[in-house]
């Protein structure tokens, strides 16, 4: 592992530097280095980081004086600067509560324009940083290459190598322009299976050629270009795995997090990466059904793995760290190793100086141009908002035409998994109202079941003009499917009159919808639920601007009926 060379670019000098300090950290010290936490609230903080002195903390959205005043402490109390991490995955929203949410990923794709890309790292890095952020656990590399798949979809840039490839680097170009450190994820590559990683080891099942011809092209051009950090999986890709180690078993092999082929083997010297590596979250079913904990965590770092993320236990997991070290299961050479990595990270990317003190001040009055971003994130709707089909000409929709509406919303809740949770209802029936409409909208909790079981066509004439579909079903964690689910009883909420009641279905989230309603007519994929992708929409519906979004996957799901 060569300090001057990439990622690091150190000087000699510097590289001494740091394997001097490894050398002189304890035990406890260097293992605190390898967990990457979840962050503590304020009045935890102090014994926390006393007793575990973590490399990293990730935190979830609060206000920006609440991030702001725990980064600080973070930063004050940590013998090493610490990581300081957020899922900014489609804006500052990732950190903040306040921080704008500027567009899911594949929102970003459907403009095909890259300078967005460009601006999604810049904004959600320039929020960040205001409030102590140094790294975003960003871009999303992945390809989204099977429609059934429940938590790539529109967190991915689309089902195009090319196009993902040329979205992240623009992204990352954004994140280090505001001194955020950018994290490619997910190695070995999500978006093939159809299972969700956060409940079982999914499989990236391509060949060694198909694989190195999509993400392995990719994260090639990322390393060459100087990636700093991946993030890896707890994805298989046994191809790889049997190429480099063939006699292996089919009872051995592993997901990425925890398969020393595919990081010691595929990541670092097939594609050449020696920067920093980190897990998924190890709380996942997917990487703690691969073996027994005791067992998993040792082999993560002997995997050539340099930090694990969250822990269901964090004294129980340092425990198995450290019996392993005395077992010599893990050798003190791979621990330094990780840990040396870990350091010249920080110091490369300027989290700390050579002499291990905190580099940045985090602002005492965070300076964020919140309406300005506000715009940038409303030009970015206007550009991705997609026109599927319009068959029956149903477009555009005024008061004269449809002067009473239906509105129906589905999935608009949030019940605990990874998604923006961003709802829409609301939004929604006061637009189409301050547009001129008389809109009814459709109770999932009180059902009128003489409407289910007795009224025809021409009773719900009498009820509406026109019924508007809007299905905010977004990808979420330990979720199997992001598929239409009707209310059981007869199908209630769906349209079963569609061919003589116009009807128009919205997506502000899956773009693969249509394969649960191949029959619907007019269908609009928006692929962002925040309130100037709703706005945008209400504005293209009723013909005030024009549809310019091009998609960035196949919304037919490769199934004709889907285009009749």
């Amino acid at each position: 592992m060569d300090l001057t060379q990439k990622p690091y670019n150190l000087t000699m000098a510097e590289s001494k530097k740091i394997r001097a300090q490894v050398a002189s950290l304890s035990l406890d010290e260097k293992i605190g280095q390898l967990f990457f936490v979840i962050g503590q609230e304020a009045a935890n903080l102090p014994r926390f980081i006393k007793k575990y002195q973590p490399g990293g903390l990730m935190y979830r959205p609060d206000t920006a004086k609440n991030i702001a005043a725990k980064t600080k402490l973070a930063q004050k109390l940590s013998p090493i600067p610490p990581f300081l991490a957020a899922n900014l995955e489609s804006g500052g929203n990732g950190l903040l509560t306040d921080g704008t949410w500027v567009s899911l990923p594949l929102g970003i794709a459907a403009t095909n324009d890259s300078q967005n890309a460009y601006q999604l790292g810049a904004i959600s890095g320039q929020e960040a940083a205001q409030v102590g952020g140094n790294m975003a656990f960003a871009p999303i590399a992945d390809i989204d290459m099977n429609f059934r798949n429940p938590i790539t979809n529109t967190r991915t840039f689309g089902s195009d190598p090319k196009q993902v490839l040329k979205m992240v680097q623009a992204q990352i170009r954004g994140l280090n322009e505001k001194q955020v450190i950018p994290v490619i994820k997910h190695f070995p590559g999500d978006g093939v299976d159809e299972r969700d990683q956060h409940l079982v080891a999914s499989v990236n099942s391509l060949s060694k050629e198909a694989w190195m011809n999509s993400f392995g092209h990719n994260y090639r051009q990322l390393i060459e270009a100087g990636a700093p950090v991946f993030m890896i999986g707890h994805i298989m890709q046994p191809a790889w795995e049997r190429f480099l180690q063939p006699e292996i078993k089919d009872s051995e092999l592993r997901p990425a997090s925890s398969s020393k082929p595919l990081i010691a083997g595929l990541l670092r010297e097939v594609l050449g990466f020696q920067g920093l590596a980190i897990t998924d979250a190890t709380p996942m079913i997917g990487y703690n059904v691969a073996l027994p904990r005791e067992e998993l965590l040792p082999a993560t770092i002997n995997a050539g793995i340099d930090m694990i993320l969250f822990n269901k236990n964090i004294d129980e997991d340092i425990h198995f760290i450290k019996k392993a070290i005395a077992n010599g299961i893990l050798s003190m050479t791979r621990v330094d190793e990780a840990v040396t990595r870990i350091l010249a990270t920080k110091v490369s990317q300027k989290i700390m100086t050579i002499e291990g003190q905190a580099r940045r001040q985090i602002p005492n009055e965070p300076t964020i141009d919140f309406a300005s971003h506000q715009a940038t994130a409303a030009t970015i709707a206007d550009q991705a908002v997609t026109l599927v089909k319009d068959h029956d000409q149903i477009l555009p929709l005024t008061p004269e035409k449809y002067p009473h509406l239906r509105l129906v919303v589905l999935g608009d809740h949030n019940d605990g998994g990874f998604n923006e949770g961003g709802s829409v209802t609301a939004l929604f029936q006061a637009g189409l109202e301050k547009m001129g409409f008389t809109v009814s909208l459709y109770d999932h909790n009180q059902l009128d079941f003489h409407e289910i079981f007795e009224e025809g066509v021409a009773d719900l004439q009498e009820k509406f003009d026109l019924c508007l579909y809007v299905a905010n079903v977004e990808t979420a964690s330990n979720q199997t499917t992001t598929r239409l689910d009707w209310i059981h009883l007869m199908a209630a909420d769906a349209p079963w009159f569609m061919k003589s009641i116009p009807t128009v279905f919205v997506s502000t989230a899956n773009p693969y919808h249509l394969f649960d309603i191949p029959a619907i007519s007019t269908y609009i994929n928006a692929y962002t639920g925040n309130p100037v992708t709703v706005q945008a929409v209400l504005e293209k519906l009723s013909g005030q601007t024009e549809f310019l979004g091009k998609s960035p996957v196949d919304p037919f799901c490769g199934d004709f009926t889907t285009k009749l």
